[in-house]
């Protein structure tokens, strides 16, 4: 058996699989957001990382007949590139300051971009710093959290810091790795310690693994406050979306991943990294294979936005009771929204704007817009924000052979549809495991009890989206509306947002 845990922006889930990659149980927990200031975005790492941890894999191992001895191995990933500073006794100094939703270090990429020059940054990492590198946030930490920082033993992403306090080993997979610019070199796959050590003592800095290797065994202290037993492999893990990937089949050259949940990302794999300012470049979990990614900053968090919005409800479960009703109400608008756009920049936008202060536009407004037309105009403003990506994957030379769509966001029938419809793109839905299951896969293979061209026996296609040709000049005119009405208001969002 293994297991795989994944910590995700809403919630934390774990599954428990076998070795003919069945699911034999499944728990999961919310987590809780945090926005404490526009533009920052926190979790409580010791409630929502570990202590969910721990709920939700006590519960599996309760749920089955299953014991703990059985376990072979454990995989972890979570959402990323995240920074915690801890302890020498891996005790969170300051909450979890999140991936690329949290914009608060703008003010230390100027800094970096300067001391470092942009074009060597982009040559020596494969990214350019915006607010999905962690860099700069260990660099707010030490101008904003003086006192944190200097206490911090170790900076941590998610996944590192469960696999911490898991096995007490520090190690960071290199897929999260590339996404601690400029600190990590995507030629050489090593840590930049001159770069580094400008911000923060290199030694402070956990040793890379490939996300596959195993990282240590679970010690007592972890087995007493899990279930899980002591001397259990865990392997170094994944961040959520490459996770999410490896459980919807995404293995070589040629395929991709759109993944639908609080955010959208979009991981493209390819041989040799291929470099350029408007994506994000990494390594994939597997040595000698590098991604192409992008992702937007609203996704699932716009529809819960606005379901909060049209309903007045703020209870999570609840609000979750509301997702059938939201699809249904954007089904029944017709494609177009009835010339209602959304701009869906609510936490900026990451690819390939790359703009924190970007705000979310509502155009077109006339009285006979209802609640439907602004369900639709926001699944379609993310459609559109996905075609974006896959053009600039294009014109880069990544190739695109399928499109596998994976996350929460596959049951609504009418926002794959709108997605497929502007990209002009088939997608094949993948039948719903999630990062968790790639976690377990992952574990799998870390132990040699599953081979890499083994996986596709593991993966059920559900159903194929087609696009409808007789809504390209439609969708083509969405695109180029849209694009120029954030050319024309980009000026004023920035306005409002350093207002803000």
């Amino acid at each position: 058996m293994f297991i795989g845990v994944d910590v995700g922006t809403s919630e934390t889930t774990a599954v428990l699989v076998d070795r003919e990659g069945r699911a034999l149980a499944e728990a999961s927990t919310p987590n809780t957001l945090r926005v404490p200031r526009p533009g920052w975005a926190e979790h409580d790492a010791e409630t929502d990382w570990w202590g969910n941890l721990c709920t939700v894999v006590n519960q599996i191992l309760e749920r089955t007949d299953v014991s703990a001895n059985d376990v072979e191995a454990v995989g972890c990933s979570g959402i990323g590139p995240c920074v915690l500073p801890v302890d020498a006794e891996v005790r969170p100094l300051g909450p979890g300051i999140l991936y690329g939703i949290d914009t608060r270090a703008s003010a230390q990429i100027e800094r970096l971009d300067a001391k470092l020059g942009r074009e060597a940054i982009l040559e020596r990492t494969g990214n350019a710093l915006t607010s999905q590198s962690a860099g700069p946030k260990v660099a707010w930490l030490r101008d904003e959290r003086p006192d944190a920082f200097a206490a911090a033993a170790w900076f941590h992403t998610c996944q590192s810091f469960l696999v911490a306090r898991l096995t007490g080993e520090h190690v960071m997979d290199h897929t999260t790795a590339a996404y601690w610019g400029p600190f990590y070199d995507i030629r050489t796959n090593a840590w930049i310690d001159e770069w580094a050590a400008g911000t923060v003592d290199p030694a402070r800095r956990p040793r890379l693994v490939w996300p596959t290797e195993v990282a240590g065994q679970v010690t007592v202290e972890a087995a007493r406050a899990t279930g899980l037993a002591a001397g259990t492999p865990v392997i170094a893990g994944a961040p959520d979306a490459p996770a999410e990937a490896v459980s919807a089949g995404v293995m070589g050259p040629g395929d991709l991943m759109v993944m639908y949940g609080s955010s959208i990302f979009i991981i493209a794999v390819v041989g040799e990294p291929i470099v350029d300012p408007r994506m994000w470049a990494a390594p994939y979990v597997f040595e000698g294979t590098s991604i192409v990614a992008g992702g937007t900053s609203t996704a699932g968090t716009l529809t819960r936005w606005l379901i909060e919005l049209l309903t007045d409800e703020r209870d999570p479960a609840a609000i979750s009771d509301h997702y059938d009703a939201f699809a249904a109400w954007a089904a029944e608008s017709p494609p177009g929204a009835n010339g209602l756009d959304l701009l869906p920049y609510l936490s900026g936008e990451r690819t390939p704007i790359h703009d924190p202060d970007a705000r979310g536009v509502i155009f077109g407004l006339s009285l006979r817009h209802g609640r439907a037309d602004l369900a639709r105009a926001a699944l379609e403003g993310i459609a559109q924000g996905i075609r974006l990506n896959l053009e600039v994957m294009r014109e880069m030379g990544v190739p695109i052979e399928r499109i596998r769509a994976v996350g929460g966001g596959v049951n609504n029938p009418t926002w794959l549809q709108a997605v497929s419809d502007c990209a002009a793109r088939p997608q094949e839905v993948v039948t719903q495991r999630g990062a968790a299951y790639g976690d377990a896969i992952l574990a799998a293979i870390g132990i040699g009890a599953l081979a890499r061209d083994g996986v596709a026996a593991w993966i059920d296609v559900d159903r194929r989206i087609e696009p409808d040709p007789t809504l390209a000049e439609l969708y083509e005119r969405q695109a180029s509306r849209q694009r120029r009405l954030y050319d024309s208001t980009r000026s004023l969002m920035h306005e409002v947002a350093h207002e803000a």
